[in-house]
């Protein structure tokens, strides 16, 4: 398989989370493509907002805050989707997709994919996810932060010790072999941020948000957003979604439904995720949204299977990454 060509063999759709975002997103994107065009100006109209605005023009504190943040990545992901879904179609050719994923927030994208939720629900959903988040973090503040260099077993043993004073910090993210994200109050945190470094961790950093995502601090928050789950109609997966709660494969609405009311406390195993995705055929992975971040985490856990943006798949499409300075 070339850099420049469609995959023939199995691959997985992942889509990224919160922190992926930036000013002029999704701009190229639309410009390329009217399908993508009209995901985004139906998001504006969904939201009653100006979202792609936002988007296109900033100012960037504004698109970071999470109540924008979550909708924004949401809508260019499901706009990168569409694009690519045209263009293949127009091309005449397809891509054989097994499974989707998606990191944190991106879970959401991933559903969209798979038909598990309507770009409306989808939408709608993350706009108070955000909300709920932000609260959580005024309510309860804390804090995450970014340690590489340190295995499972260490960073077990750090937040266990940081903890042992009452406060609570977990891995919130394993993102790849070498690389956890922290997060907790934020005491407990700079005390785990100082254990780790003379664990030996290569690198410790705070991580710019004043929420403690996928701790036990977002369990109010957590809560709250199961009983709106609970209006909402969920489909069964057309393919199957690798859950970031599970690292495993879901394929019904009864464990879509308990992966989703679990998501916003737990941590997000990517690791797992991208293992299991390979471990089940995956031959490629295809990243739509924001950024790359995704291809960069999936190269650390396996260099074997390449991760695609869209605008490497020879449809015409820009990639949806940040202009250069």
């Amino acid at each position: 398989m070339s850099e420049s060509s469609i995959p023939a063999g199995p691959v997985t759709l992942v889509f990224p989370g919160q922190g992926s975002q930036f000013v002029g997103m999704g701009t190229p994107l639309a410009a390329a493509s009217p399908a993508a065009a009209a995901i985004l100006a139906e998001a504006d109209e969904i939201l009653g907002t100006p979202l792609t605005a936002l988007m296109a023009e900033g100012p960037a504190e504004t698109l970071e805050d999470t109540w924008n943040a979550q909708p924004a990545i949401l809508a260019v992901s499901v706009a990168a989707l569409e694009a690519m879904r045209t263009a293949l179609t127009s091309n005449g050719s397809a891509v054989d997709v097994r499974f989707v994923a998606g990191h944190s927030l991106g879970e959401f994208s991933a559903l969209v994919a798979t038909g598990s939720l309507t770009f409306a629900e989808a939408l709608t959903l993350v706009r108070e996810r955000g909300r709920l988040m932000k609260e959580a973090g005024t309510t309860s503040p804390g804090g995450m932060a970014a340690v590489l260099g340190l295995d499972d077993e260490a960073i077990a043993s750090v937040c266990a010790a940081a903890s042992a004073g009452g406060g609570v910090v977990v891995p919130a993210n394993r993102n790849c072999p070498g690389q956890i994200v922290f997060s907790g109050d934020v005491e407990t945190l700079e005390r785990a941020m100082e254990l780790a470094k003379s664990a030996g961790a290569r690198r410790v950093a705070r991580l710019g948000v004043s929420i403690a995502s996928h701790s036990p601090l977002m369990a109010e928050a957590n809560a709250a957003f199961g009983a709106v789950l609970d209006e909402v109609d969920l489909v069964a997966p057309v393919v199957p979604v690798i859950g970031n709660v599970s690292a495993h494969a879901i394929s019904s609405v009864d464990e879509l439904r308990d992966e989703l009311r679990l998501q916003m406390e737990r941590p997000v195993d990517w690791t797992g995720t991208v293992q299991a995705a390979i471990r089940e055929g995956t031959q490629a992975f295809i990243e739509l949204g924001p950024g790359n971040v995704l291809g960069g985490l999936s190269k650390r856990i396996d260099r074997n299977v390449p991760t695609l943006t869209i605008g490497s798949l020879g449809l015409g499409l820009p990639d949806t990454l940040p202009s250069a300075p």
